[in-house]
């Protein structure tokens, strides 16, 4: 099956860095899905003057750069006005050249706006993915993010949410139940493993990681806090701006200051970006990681490190109840306590035994529930259904 994956602002050639969620899981799912006999095209807007027009990623997956307002980097509230100009160049694309999707994959809510108008000009159904939903705006605000969600939600011929949460998010702001598909997020197994090498480390110091953005609602400061009830242990969180970055940076400021507030600073480090391929070398450093976001769809990072053999501790929100089995492979605290994170890190950073159960039984989850082989036959069974055709049909192996 020929397959446009819409990747506006997230391209799959850009991957190289822990911040880029939306591109990773792009690139790995277009891969995925060419290792099951799809042709996919991944279509991004051109950033780049000196980008080439069309570059082949990787077996059965080339990245198409559209010309769509000025060719350089744009903050995301400048893209919507582009969006226009990316479905005109999508439709003459589609219209006059030999290579007609069959099926069209929308990233995000503005690749959504492009993908609907231009695939609906061609006669192609459209998926959409929202990776993250927008907050309502005020009332009487006019258009809002979320109104383009629910209008999205309702246009297309099938949206795939990564989790419960993320449905009921969805059908909270109007997406008809009857619309939605869950298929969870991949990890590359392959990648992220307990074996190979980890970053260096003090053995006799118990390590716990955190990783992603550093944005307030992450939970850092909760993490920060729960470090009193870890004496000896340190805390490491890799994300956010570069190293030379960090101590210009506002959210770092306030993570280093709190720490010295609550006298942990000593055990407080904060590494800034790294390159990706270096992220299972640092998972496989931690005794475990902690994700403590307040509110989220989905985190990645759980995933990432169960696929290491490293147990979570996790806040119960958002997809990391589904990720993460309370209990089994690791556990889960309410969100902004940090004296509950703390008697939770403690426990098991003191329970050797315990740790290893959690390890393995997390290994053996990320496995065998969040494969990428999994999860492309999954989407490549919405595809089938949206486009009339048998799993048989597409390309795609009819059991998973």
């Amino acid at each position: 099956m020929r397959i446009a994956m819409i990747s506006e602002h997230a391209s799959p050639l850009t991957t190289r860095d822990t911040t880029g969620v939306q591109q990773r899981h792009v690139a790995e799912l277009s891969a995925a899905l060419a290792e099951q006999g799809h042709e996919v095209r991944v279509y991004t807007r051109r950033d780049d003057p000196h980008l080439p027009a069309i570059v082949q990623m990787s077996e059965g997956v080339h990245v198409v750069h559209v010309p769509a307002g000025p060719a350089l980097a744009l903050p995301p509230e400048q893209l919507l006005s582009h969006m226009g100009d990316f479905a005109q160049w999508l439709r003459t694309e589609w219209r006059d050249t030999d290579w007609l999707p069959e099926v069209a994959h929308a990233h995000f809510w503005t690749s959504g706006l492009a993908a609907v108008t231009a695939a609906r000009q061609v006669g192609i159904p459209v998926v959409q993915s929202f990776h993250e939903l927008g907050e309502a705006g005020p009332a009487g605000s006019g258009a809002t993010r979320t109104g383009y969600e629910r209008a999205l939600g309702r246009a297309v011929d099938r949206v795939v949410a990564q989790t419960q949460n993320e449905v009921r998010g969805l059908v909270r702001i109007g997406v008809p139940r009857t619309q939605l598909t869950v298929v969870p997020a991949g990890v590359d197994s392959e990648r992220f493993t307990p074996e190979g090498p980890a970053v260096e480390r003090d053995p006799e110091r118990p390590r716990i990681l955190s990783v992603g953005r550093l944005v307030e609602r992450k939970g850092y400061g909760d993490v920060i806090q729960a470090m009193r009830y870890l004496p000896g242990a340190e805390y490491v969180v890799v994300g956010g701006p570069s190293a030379a970055q960090l101590a210009a940076d506002p959210q770092a400021k306030k993570l280093r200051a709190l720490a010295e507030h609550y006298q942990v600073a000593d055990r407080v480090r904060l590494v800034g970006n790294v390159p990706s391929a270096d992220m299972p070398r640092w998972y496989r450093s931690a005794d475990l990681l902690v994700a403590a976001p307040w509110q989220e769809q989905f985190e990645l990072a759980p995933l990432e490190a169960m696929a290491c053999g490293v147990p979570v501790i996790g806040t119960s929100v958002g997809g990391i109840n589904e990720t993460v089995v309370d209990g089994l492979t690791g556990d889960l605290v309410p969100a902004r306590d940090p004296r509950a994170l703390g008697g939770a890190l403690r426990r098991l950073v003191n329970d050797k035994v315990r740790r290893f159960a959690y390890a393995t039984a997390a290994l053996d989850r990320a496995r065998q529930a969040y494969s990428w082989k999994r999860v492309a036959a999954q989407v490549g069974s919405v595809y089938a259904a949206v486009s009339g055709r048998k799993p048989s049909e597409t390309g795609a192996e009819a059991t998973v």
